[in-house]
């Protein structure tokens, strides 16, 4: 009879929700968002990218990135290329035509195409015999510099069978030039695996970031900046700088390169400012004490930049001199900018969210202040109901200022659940803007009557070196507190049952739902884990960024204190384990090795009666990326919640998830 109550209230809940016209699982899986623009030099066209998702339902494939043209002068935006997936758009130097990368059906390699802005079929430019990650253009406009792993002979085995050998024989990426007149590849004298590679404006020398091997853990720690002579591809000097390596560029006049960077090899992300010399050496570190983080840049002149910031939950476009000083361009505390290009004629094109949209074209024309909004790739979110969102600041128990996001629920009926949505990294911060995906709830967590919770604890990025560097050598600590305090503020402030409060989040924020759901299993009353570390001790062994883990944020080798790494391990507290907690996790994980959902499952199962539940997803990494597997996470995420959030269930739910409205 309860349980025939229980799916009652639940069909009622979901029928009364799906009258209102909110967001579903499928509305979610089909949302579209636009990503990487480029802006001619004149200011009159802008090339742009828009991710297309496919049919959950039909196909579990990745997303497509499609091809678009947007004429300033006639307003009006065109299709290029929508049957196959494009990257690293660019105009071509005198030509005013749209090249890119793609690997189209009778491929063997990604290559490069090229295309007019009125259209007709793409014209494959430039080939090699491995895939081609990254280019630049000469200003020439006919030599390329490109990125490729070199060509390998294929080593026959005499075994009939290859086993795999871990960290052996690793290919690295390496930097070439070619004329397409002449297109004999010339490889530059860089060791190691290069990342990119850019011609100076006279394209008499190149700047090439490297990390020392393809191993993710030295892209992250030593990668470095060195300038090749265009001439004879040797090194001509280096920059001197040890931390995570962000974009760069050069100077119109070619004598420096700004470049966006760790402050020192412990800062856990690229958001200081610096410029360098072409003839190598330290770099300058400009607004070292800046309370945010750097997020683009591109050269206004010789002395200025444009820049791309964020400030807490806000971001902005500024300038700053090469002596420092600092200047507003556009700020709108409503919209999230997520990147921007800049015409010779200080046209700005960018991409913006906002709590009503996700990634969206802006323009913002000289001395306007405003920004003109020209594409809608999501009509219908339009006839949308969404939950007000709010940022909110509270303070943490030891006095420090904390901010968050919290989306309230569409429709309120006395106190309300709550789900509180995690970052990962802990090198990330939530902005003012879009939060809504496959894995977090947002306004498809408001629609079904929840509040939802985003909140920035300390080592979250955003907030100047200081803050991000708070959490460093004390894992689950007060990092994690900050999250427990907002919740209190939330139920003293917002009128939250303290009896149904929920918690997710993937890597980083997984690792914060397991802890939740272990070390303080009074406090929450579900959690949906994903690809989250539930024994620092193992998964320091069984990750692909050991030494990263160690600078930026353990500070400390593992043998030299085992004991306390174990109790900052999940797993040290599962016996104690109350929370129902659905663990997610992609098979081929190398960032986080599914086994650390492993072990976490295996102790509540066997130490508890607690509701526990592994999915394991075939094909998908550290996140799923393709439709389905999304689709699904959504689907079993909501299902979880409704279930231990809303329904009171002690059970597990059903394992076999159906598509919602069915």
């Amino acid at each position: 009879m309860k349980k025939y109550i229980a799916l009652l209230v639940f069909f009622i809940a979901h029928t009364v929700t799906a009258q209102e016209n909110v967001l579903t699982a499928q509305d979610v899986a089909k949302i579209e968002a636009i990503t990487n623009i480029v802006i001619s030099q004149d200011g009159q066209k802008i090339a742009y990218q828009k991710v297309v998702p496919a049919n959950p339902l039909e196909e579990n494939v990745p997303a497509k990135s499609h091809l678009y043209i947007y004429d300033l002068s006639s307003k009006e935006s065109t299709p290029l290329v929508t049957d196959y997936s494009i990257s690293n758009i660019k105009f071509r130097p005198g030509s005013g035509s749209i090249t890119f990368t793609a690997k189209r059906d009778k491929d063997e390699a990604t290559a490069v195409y090229e295309m007019q802005p009125g259209g007709g079929d793409a014209t494959k430019i430039y080939e090699f015999q491995t895939s081609i990650s990254s280019y630049d253009w000469h200003s020439n406009g006919t030599q390329l510099a490109f990125v490729a792993n070199k060509p390998q002979d294929k080593r026959e085995n005499e075994l009939p069978y290859t086993p795999e050998v871990y960290e052996t024989d690793l290919e690295n990426s390496t930097a070439f030039v070619t004329n397409l007149n002449d297109p004999t590849p010339k490889e530059l004298a860089v060791e190691g695996h290069v990342t990119s590679v850019q011609w100076s404006p006279k394209g008499s020398q190149l700047a090439v970031a490297a990390a020392p091997t393809s191993l993710v853990d030295d892209f992250y720690t030593s990668q470095k900046i060195y300038i090749v002579d265009a001439n004879t591809l040797n090194i001509t000097a280096e920059v001197d700088h040890k931390g995570k390596q962000g974009p760069m560029k050069w100077s119109p006049d070619g004598k420096r390169i700004a470049f966006i960077a760790g402050e020192d090899q412990h800062d856990p992300i690229d958001g200081r400012l610096f410029i360098a010399e072409v003839t190598g050496g330290s770099p300058k570190i400009l607004q070292k004490d800046f309370k945010g983080k750097f997020d683009g840049l591109d050269w206004k002149d010789n002395k200025t930049l444009y820049i791309q910031v964020s400030e807490g939950v806000y971001s902005s476009l500024g300038t700053i001199g090469l002596d420092g000083k600092m200047d507003k361009l556009f700020r709108e505390e409503a919209m999230n900018i997520t990147r921007f290009a800049v015409a010779g004629n200080n046209t700005i094109a960018t991409t913006a969210n906002t709590a009503q949209h996700p990634d969206e074209l802006f323009v913002i024309k000289p001395k306007a202040g405003t920004a003109e909004r020209i594409t809608t790739s999501n009509p219908w979110l339009a006839e949308e109901k969404m939950g007000k969102q709010e940022v909110i600041t509270y303070k943490a128990a030891d006095g420090l200022e904390i901010e968050g996001i919290l989306i309230h629920p569409i429709n309120k009926s006395g106190k309300s659940p709550l789900i509180t949505v995690v970052h990962g990294g802990p090198e990330a911060h939530y902005s003012n803007g879009w939060l809504t995906s496959y894995n977090m709830p947002g306004q498809l967590g408001a629609g079904e009557g929840y509040a939802v919770f985003y909140p920035n604890y300390r080592g979250s990025t955003g907030r100047g070196i200081e803050f991000a560097k708070s959490s460093q050598g004390d894992p689950a600590g007060l990092e994690f507190d900050d999250i427990i305090d907002g919740v209190d503020y939330l139920i003293e402030n917002y009128d939250i049952d303290k009896d149904k409060v929920g918690v997710t989040g993937g890597s980083y924020g997984g690792y914060a739902t397991a802890w939740m759901a272990t070390r303080h299993t009074k406090r929450f009353a579900a959690g949906v884990m994903s690809v989250g570390i539930s024994n620092n001790i193992s998964k320091w062994g069984t990750s692909d960024i050991p030494e990263e883990m160690f600078l930026v944020h353990a500070r400390k080798r593992i043998w030299d204190d085992y004991e306390f790494y174990l109790e900052r391990s999940p797993i040290f507290y599962a016996d104690q384990a109350e929370t129902p907690l659905l663990i997610l996790h992609g098979k081929d994980d190398t960032r986080v090795n599914p086994g650390q959902s492993y072990e976490l499952y295996r102790h509540i199962k066997t130490r508890t009666e607690t509701p526990v539940r592994l999915v394991l997803y075939p094909g998908e990494g550290h996140g799923n990326r393709k439709s389905t597997a999304r689709y699904d996470y959504n689907l079993r995420m909501m299902q979880w919640f409704d279930t231990y959030l809303k329904d009171g269930s002690i059970t597990l739910p059903d394992a076999n998830i159906a598509p919602d409205g069915q």
